[in-house]
């Protein structure tokens, strides 16, 4: 299993972004988190397999109807637990 952090830029807020990744997520049998970011951007941090995590991450990549993405950064999620993150796969606020 997997951990990668995703940083989605572009029209992330307000365009119901952060459901979108919670269900592709969810659909994809990750788990982990997507939250707004003070600077308009969404991040999410996710852990499952590989082949989940590149089909998420193509989720993220188009974004859902009414959104713009601009880019989508892949980082490392750094010194995070799998068991610490959220199952199902959750929005923070």
């Amino acid at each position: 299993m997997l951990v990668r952090a995703f940083v989605v830029e572009g029209l992330v807020q307000g365009v119901g972004f952060r459901w979108f990744t919670r269900e592709q997520a969810r659909r994809h049998g990750l788990r982990g988190w997507v939250r707004n970011e003070p600077d308009g951007r969404v991040r999410a941090v996710a852990a499952g397999p590989g082949p989940s995590l590149d089909a998420f991450e193509a989720r993220l990549r188009e974004g859902p109807a009414g959104s713009r993405v601009d880019a989508v950064i892949v980082e490392p999620a750094g010194p995070v637990l799998i068991d610490d993150l959220p199952q199902p796969f959750s929005v923070l606020r």
